[in-house]
Order: structure tokens, then sequence, then C-alpha cells
């Protein structure tokens, strides 16, 4: 187990330049103040009728915090802390509490034309043929909360948690604390017709599932499998037999400690069902199940860690068998190479963590981010005051299969007592040659930073709001934040659904941004992350150009002769006799010469010039 050392701890710089426009906005619910650099908004929608309270459509208030500045954030008016009475035992059941409507937006997923925007009280989909244009396909009402999405071909999996989800997705809720026609776990519908999704399967776990992670086995296409975490309270076993809330010491069969494993048949969506429940936090030398951070604080100074019997977040990136876990009070890393039976091979702890949320690669798997939601997402912890390593990222170089730490990354404009803010979700924007990511804040709004160098992340573009309100703590912000085909959409917790484009800088520029928006993806779950291969064309030899002449990597000599050869080649047609075989002459020598540089290079400089040079190289052979 890796303990990260606070002397290693390379402090990121909270002070914030004056002339920082995201100081100050103007609160407010349709007309807040904006602050944007290097991207625009193109589309908003609100959200639509039936997924917000007409009587406070911004949403109520959030209590005052039981104790400042808490890990958990719990309100004054929440159940007891878990502290008085036994980590994941319910708290007395409250059926007003219970049952109280959310309509809070949260995680989106994307498949083809489609972006589909889940909420605590069901989920949207959206047309986006023209991301300008989104346009509200079909809404879909079913309480049980987060709502988070994932799409799979025709299918649509969807996590419920609350207590207060049904089996028939009826908003009524439930009245009692055990019922049989109460549903927590993984709701399956098939979208064949999108304007009519039906309800074709639901899984029911012990814990719910907080959210949900789709993995595809390459040898076994037949199904999908779906690693659920549940981080809420254990169920009675009166209503779901062999739920179980004791300490693995009372019961070796315990509810906590493990993710759920369930295997879909996409043939056969309605047979879904848990197939294995992986004790991935155990002990490999004692075999006690609970074998990760047991909670508390890291010494004197450091942050208080929850005890590690759940996964918030679990990310896969199937093509190199590996998945990040984030775990409560650890980081994990996992082999997935046998999907029903993942394997921790790794793990860390932070003392500047309080709860480990979500994780995220790079496009390579050297890396992953790991994000900390200190005080639950509810709470303002982007506060002048509030330490930069605290609510913040975590980069991880993985060597050997290890996790390495390299430094942390959090958006730097402070905010108010009036905005919930802390990092979450995000993901990977593919500029080729650059490990480039953009994160939602919540009120912190969206933060767009390179760390290509691991160790000095860098923001190189962001949008952000004033506060909902001006007086009260109300909450809203970005739930996530992600990149799809060309446009960058975010799900507004309060508002409803937001659309970006990139704007060209001297830190992306725009053959940086139109090499990005080459890569088409057909379906989108953020939290599958695969490979990508760019194509050999003129944006993405000039996207290689431009960070080498950045880092004076290049000649400008030679980026003229990279230039002149591929604007020829997309004047020439394959196989147009000997003007094609003089194309690939050229293009073929300039590549030659391009890995002769690479041999004398330093640093980043060598993987982006064989990276020119190969592009250079497929160019040349599609004209063969």
């Amino acid at each position: 187990m890796v303990l990260i050392s606070l002397a290693a701890v390379l402090a990121q710089e909270r002070a914030t330049p004056p002339s920082d426009p995201r100081v100050g906005l103007k609160a407010g619910f349709h007309d807040a103040g904006e602050a944007a650099r290097n991207m625009e908004v193109i589309a908003t929608l609100p959200k639509p009728e039936g997924f917000f309270d007409p009587k406070t459509p911004v949403g109520p208030p959030i209590a005052a915090e039981r104790v400042p500045n808490s890990p958990t954030g719990a309100a004054v008016d929440d159940p007891p802390d878990t502290n008085t009475r036994p980590p994941g035992a319910p708290p007395p059941f409250d059926p007003v509490a219970a049952n109280r409507p959310s309509f809070a937006n949260s995680d989106l997923a994307f498949s083809g034309d489609m972006a589909i925007v889940g909420n605590y009280h069901g989920f949207n989909t959206y047309d986006i043929e023209r991301a300008d244009k989104p346009k509200l396909i079909s809404s879909v009402v079913c309480p049980g909360g987060q709502g988070d999405v994932s799409v799979h071909g025709h299918l649509l999996i969807m996590s419920v948690e609350q207590t207060r989800g049904r089996l028939d997705c009826g908003v009524q809720g439930v009245q009692t604390a055990v019922s049989n026609e109460r549903f927590r776990g993984i709701r399956i519908f098939d979208i064949s017709d999108i304007s009519r999704p039906k309800q074709v399967a639901a899984v029911q776990t012990c814990r719910g599932s907080h959210t949900h992670t789709l993995v595809v086995d390459p040898s076994d296409k037949a199904n999908v499998y779906v690693y659920v975490s549940g981080t809420s309270t254990v169920r009675s076993g009166d209503e779901l037999a062999d739920c179980s809330y004791l300490d693995p010491k009372e019961d070796p069969n315990t509810s906590l400690y493990s993710i759920d494993v369930i295997q879909v048949p996409v043939a056969a969506p309605n047979t879904a069902r848990i197939v294995s429940k992986p004790r991935v936090f155990s002990d490999p030398a004692t075999g006690a199940i609970a074998g990760l951070w047991r909670g508390g604080n890291h010494g004197e100074g450091t942050q208080t860690s929850r005890a590690t019997n759940q996964c918030h977040d679990i990310t896969v990136f199937p093509e190199i068998g590996l998945a990040a876990g984030a775990c409560a009070g650890n980081g994990i890393l996992l082999d997935i190479r046998d999907p029903k039976n993942p394997v921790r091979i790794d793990q860390v702890v932070d003392k500047n963590f309080a709860y480990w949320h979500s994780a995220t690669f790079n496009h390579d798997g050297t890396k992953v981010i790991f994000t900390d939601e200190w005080g639950g997402g509810g709470r303002p912890r982007c506060r002048p005051t509030d330490q930069p390593t605290w609510g913040a990222d975590a980069i991880f170089d993985i060597v050997d299969r290890k996790l390495r730490f390299a430094s942390y990354y959090k958006m730097p404009a402070p905010q108010t007592d009036q905005e919930n803010c802390v990092a979450h979700n995000g993901s990977l924007i593919p500029v080729p040659g650059r490990d480039v990511m953009v994160q939602a804040w919540y009120q912190g709004g969206v933060s767009i930073f390179d760390f290509t160098d691991s160790a000095h992340p860098v923001e190189i573009a962001f949008f952000d709001r004033g506060p909902l309100d001006a007086k009260q703590l109300v909450l809203g912000g970005y739930w996530s934040a992600y990149w799809y085909n060309g446009a960058i959409y975010g799900s507004e917790i309060s508002r409803g659904i937001d659309v970006f484009r990139l704007k060209p800088s001297e830190a992306l520029s725009q053959h940086e941004i139109d090499a990005a928006r080459s890569i088409h993806f057909d379906e989108v779950n953020t939290q599958v992350q695969k490979k990508i291969v760019w194509p050999a064309t003129l944006a993405v030899t000039m996207a290689y150009v431009d960070q080498l002449t950045r880092s004076k990597g290049i000649q400008p000599q030679r980026a003229k002769a990279v230039r002149a050869a591929m604007d020829r080649a997309d004047r020439t047609r394959a196989g147009s006799g000997s003007r094609a075989g003089g194309v690939v002459t050229e293009l073929t020598s300039v590549a030659a010469e391009l890995e002769k540089d690479a041999a004398g290079a330093l640093g980043r400089d060598v993987l982006r010039l064989r990276a020119l040079a190969d592009t250079m190289k497929r160019r040349a052979e599609s004209l063969r």
C-alpha cells in the first residue's frame, strides 16, 4: 500500500489573478453572470416539465452543516451519523424523508445522435444531430436516484438507490420500511424505440446502485456485465433475502465490502442476474474481507477518510485489462481480464482525500486521475480558505501496474459560500499527443486542463456561472461535463443542459481542436474507456506540429516539409499513377527524417515526433 506523504506534495498555488473573470459573478437562476475562456456556450436547454418542482424550480436551500467543513457534508437535519449505528445500517424509517421528491440532473450517456441525461426522477433523451440545436425526444418518469445511465446497443441501464424507488416506476414512493414494491438496484430499458423506452428488467441489490459501469468481454459478445457500486445503507433481509449490514466478524456474508457483478444477456435482458460479488477490498495475506482503509484521519492536519467498504465509481479500460476504482477511503487498480471476477492489484490512500469518488485513465492507460468529493458534493469546498489539495484531483502514473503519485489539480478560481463546489465528473478530450480533460466542478463550473506532464497540470479553458442564489446555498452546477463527437455537454443539476465548443488559443490550436473533432464514437459511456487511433489527416499531423513548435521540438523547415507533403497528399487520389507514387515517396522521406529527429529528442517530443512520422507513413500507405 502506498501512503502519500505531505512532504512529497508540490502545493498548487490557490491565489488567482485578480483578472480571473470567474470571481464576483452575479447570482441568478437563468440570469446569472457568466465567464468563459477558450470555450463558449452554443446551446442551452432548460429541464422539461415534470423534472422540477414548479413551486421551487431552482430547488430548495441546503440546510447548514452539522459540523463545518466535515468530510461528508452532513446537514443538521440529516439522520444521525453512522458513528451512532453500525456501518451500512439504515436509520429509523421516516416515510416523509424517504419519499421526498428530488429532481437533480445526474450523469450522461451518448448513443449515435442522442444524449441521455439521467435525473433522480427518471431520464431525458435529446437529439444532438446538431450540437448547437439539441431537441428533446422523450422523457421517462421513473424515480429512485441517482438515475445514472449507460447505453449498450438497444439497452439502457439505470442506477437506483433511493428508498422511494418502486418496481413499477411509480411516483408515490414506498410508505413502509419493508416492502415488496420497493426497488433498489439497476433497471434495464429497451430503447429500440427511443420515443417509448420500455423497462424490461430490474435487478435488486442489497445496497442499491449509486453508480454502475458496463464491461464487455471481447470473447463474450452475447453478454454485457455491469459493475454495481452501492454506497447507501443495506436494506433489510426481510425485504431482500441474504442482505446483511453486520460487520464481517459477525457475518462473513455481509453485504458490505464488495461490489455486485450483474450479467445481462443482450438477447434476453429480462434474465439479467447477479453472477458474483467480488471481495475487492480483502487482505490477500490474511483473507480478511475488510482489508483496506478502516476510516479516520491520517494524523494531525490531515483529512478524515471514510472506511473502504464500498466503491463510489469504477472506470474500466478493457483493452488493457484494467479498471480504476474510487472506493471511499482508497483508490484501487483492478485486473479485469476476467470481467466476472475482477482482482485488485494495487491500492493507495491519500492524507488529503475525504472520499475517493471517480477515476479517469489517460489515452494509453499510463495515468489515472482520481477525484475527491470532500463534503459529498453539496457543500462549498472551493473557497479561498479551502486547501488546494482537498476536494481536488490526484494524478497518478501507472508504472508496472502500480499507482505512483504525481500531483494534484484543483479548479483555481475561488468560489463563494453559496456555491457547492468540489471535483466531480469529467472525460478526456481526444487531442492527439496530449492528455486533456474537461471536468465538472458543480457550481465551480467547467474546467479544462492539460495533464500531459502529470507532475504539472495546467488549466487551459473554463466556463463558470455565478451562484444560483446570492444569500443561501442551493444545490446546483455541473454534475458531469463530457466530450462527445466534437462538442462538450454539461449536465446542469438545476438548470438543464448546456453545450459548449472549444475556441482556439495559445494553449490549444485550431488544428488540435480539428484533430479531436475527427474522432467519432457511436456510443459513449464515460466510465468505459477505449484506445483511440487518430486518422492520418492534415489536421492530426499539424496538431503534432503545433505541439512540437510550442516546445521548440521541430525545426521550421521540417514543419513546412510536413505541411507541404500532407497538402499534396490531400490533392492526390490513391492509385493515380506516378503522381501518387511521387507523393508516397515524399511522405515516407519526411517521415524518415522525423524518425531521425526523434532519436535525438527529449521527453514528450520523442513520442510526438514518432507519432507524426507514423501518421505520415499511414497516409502514404493509403495512397499506394
